[in-house]
């Protein structure tokens, strides 16, 4: 299996919050998009136009409605519905997406220092395939965990102009998600 790295190709990712963004995003540079939205019902859907597009697509485990974020949640999402992987706040899932054959991407709310190191450490046992830092608009931040961690960092949330992508992408940051089609070309 590929690693994140290679999987990046375009440094802003398209983090689709709402259903209508989905064309938007598959209209864009990017070539991996965060799902953020979607249900029981239409999630297989979305992930097969997405990657029928040639794109790669994170579902947010915590964000799909009717699919638990548990074992047979992560379990039924890598049987039923393949995306390229998961993303989640919840350490365990982390695992259980990687045992499922999933790539796994760890999010972090950065509240205070103690939760980045917390973080690291948490991110460190669980080994997802990348870290997402939220919020991303703080370089110096990414910069001091980009030397704490040898995993991938995503910066993400409250992105809200190109500059603010530029300074996490120079702060170290694999690459940037942001919510706002505008951002992803």
């Amino acid at each position: 299996m590929s690693s994140i790295v290679d999987l990046v190709e375009y440094q802003t990712i398209a983090a689709v919050q709402k259903i209508e963004d989905i064309d938007a995003a598959l209209d864009s540079k990017v070539n991996v998009i965060f799902l953020l939205v979607g249900s029981i019902f239409n999630v297989k859907e979305l992930v097969e136009k997405i990657k029928a597009s040639g794109k790669h697509v994170f579902l947010h485990m915590e964000f799909i409605e009717g699919i638990a974020a548990d074992r047979s949640g992560v379990a039924y999402v890598s049987k039923y519905i393949q995306p390229t992987g998961i993303i989640s706040t919840k350490n365990n899932l982390i695992r259980i997406a990687k045992e499922a054959g999933l790539m796994a991407i760890q999010r972090i709310f950065l509240i205070d220092r103690g939760a980045v190191i917390r973080g690291i450490k948490s991110a460190e046992q669980c080994q997802p395939d990348a870290i997402e830092v939220m919020p991303g608009i703080m370089p110096r931040i990414i910069n001091e965990m980009t030397n704490m961690t040898a995993l991938p960092i995503i910066a993400g949330g409250l992105v809200g102009n190109e500059q603010e992508i530029v300074e996490g992408l120079e702060a170290g940051a694999l690459a940037v998600s942001a919510g706002s089609p505008n951002l992803w070309s």
